[in-house]
């Protein structure tokens, strides 16, 4: 089927347009003031934002409604039809994008995070600043002190079989036991972090261990990764790339899930996004045995103490709502929001001046950006808190 030709919707009442597999689109979320959808062509790797009325459109176009009844849809829901020209600018949209079954694809492009596509209607955006992509931009560039290269030829089938090895570990009956044990250790360390603290400093003092303590936790991150790979798979992701990016002298890896923002819903984003920090967490629930129970030499016994200490500090960090940590994208989808940092941001600005643009926000949004900007705030504030006491602990002991 091919796409309609521009000029000729009149007598097309009968056209039954279909998006091609590989578009995909997303629940509403805020964007500033408005309500907007994201739809991506994970061909072309293209992506931009529409209303909610041509979302609802754009949604029907699965190849068994006619334009006709999509029109009726339509005028049931908002109360008025749409006229020929406007008909036409959503299929010339759509059919120049190569988004309908039948149109040529546009060639693919590999776009920055946040880049902007597309020329259509409606506001141009990618999915965000570094949506999608867990600890990299996804990008294989290389260079002397900065870049990024990818570590297999097909993320996405080993990301399969890495499910199909430890994907029976997110069934409820193993993965909520593993989470009680995971906070009964994080409790533990709340209340001996001032033994954990020592034990810490007194690490920093034997290179051999510290070594060991740093490659543990390093090793830690690249698990980190991997989980959001797993588990964004497990509710029907695409990994796109999983490789190293390098900022020297600083090493880590980087998991690129294609259609995070797309997966089936919010609850499933949320645990993708939050999937790495778990992992930190799990990870350290045999060296926490050991530290507790073992019969050690000190120095090992110390070094396990820090490094319990310093890899859930590691674990927590990452959920700090603020980009591009893991916690601002749970963030964003608590709030049901696209770039919310920047919406967040224009929001306080208008409100701080007592502008009346502020007033056009609907109280959904100001609501979120609210809660967004103090939970920013208090999230600093405990790091600062936590920082100066561990520092006046070390001091005074």
């Amino acid at each position: 089927m091919s796409a309609a030709p521009p000029g000729a919707v009149e007598g097309l009442a009968e056209y039954r347009p279909e998006l091609r597999p590989e578009v995909l689109l997303s629940d509403a979320m805020l964007h500033g003031a408005a309500t907007v959808h994201l739809i991506k062509d994970t061909a072309s790797g293209g992506s931009f934002r529409v209303g909610p009325k041509e979302h609802f459109l754009i949604a029907r176009m699965d190849g068994r409604r006619s334009l006709a009844e999509i029109g009726e849809e339509y005028a049931r829901e908002y109360g008025r039809r749409l006229d020929a020209a406007r008909w036409q600018q959503i299929l010339r949209m759509l059919g120049t994008r190569g988004l309908l079954a039948g149109a040529p694809a546009p060639p693919a492009t590999a776009p920055g995070p946040g880049a902007r596509t597309g020329d259509g209607p409606g506001a141009r955006t990618g999915d965000g600043p570094g949506a999608g992509a867990f600890g990299g931009d996804g990008r294989p560039a290389r260079g002397v002190l900065r870049g990024s290269v990818r570590l297999v030829a097909d993320a996405d089938a080993t990301t399969d079989r890495l499910h199909r090895a430890v994907g029976f570990l997110l069934a409820p009956g193993l993965l909520l036991p593993l989470l009680a044990l995971v906070l009964a250790m994080e409790v533990v360390v709340a209340l001996r972090t001032g033994e954990l603290l020592i034990q810490t400093r007194e690490l920093f003092t034997n290179p051999v261990l510290l070594t060991g303590a740093a490659t543990l936790l390093w090793f830690s991150t690249a698990l980190h990764e991997l989980a959001h790979g797993v588990v964004a798979r497990h509710y029907g992701g695409t990994v796109a790339e999983i490789g190293l990016r390098w900022r020297l002298p600083v090493v880590i890896m980087y998991c690129t899930v294609d259609n995070y923002l797309y997966l089936g819903s919010r609850w499933q984003r949320i645990q993708t996004a939050l999937a790495g920090a778990v992992m930190n967490l799990l990870f350290l629930l045999p060296f926490c045995a050991l530290w507790l129970f073992a019969p050690l030499d000190a120095a090992t016994h110390h070094a396990l103490g820090a490094l319990l200490l310093l890899g859930s500090v590691q674990a927590l960090a990452m959920l700090v709502p603020l980009p591009p940590l893991d916690g601002y994208r749970i963030a964003s989808q608590l709030c049901g929001a696209t770039e919310l940092a920047a919406s967040t941001g224009a929001y306080l600005r208008l409100a701080a001046r007592r502008d009346p643009a502020a007033g056009d926000y609907p109280r959904h949004a100001r609501t979120a950006y609210r809660a967004y900007a103090l939970s920013a705030a208090l999230a600093l504030v405990g790091i600062l808190a936590a920082a100066v006491a561990a520092t006046h602990h070390l001091l005074t002991v």
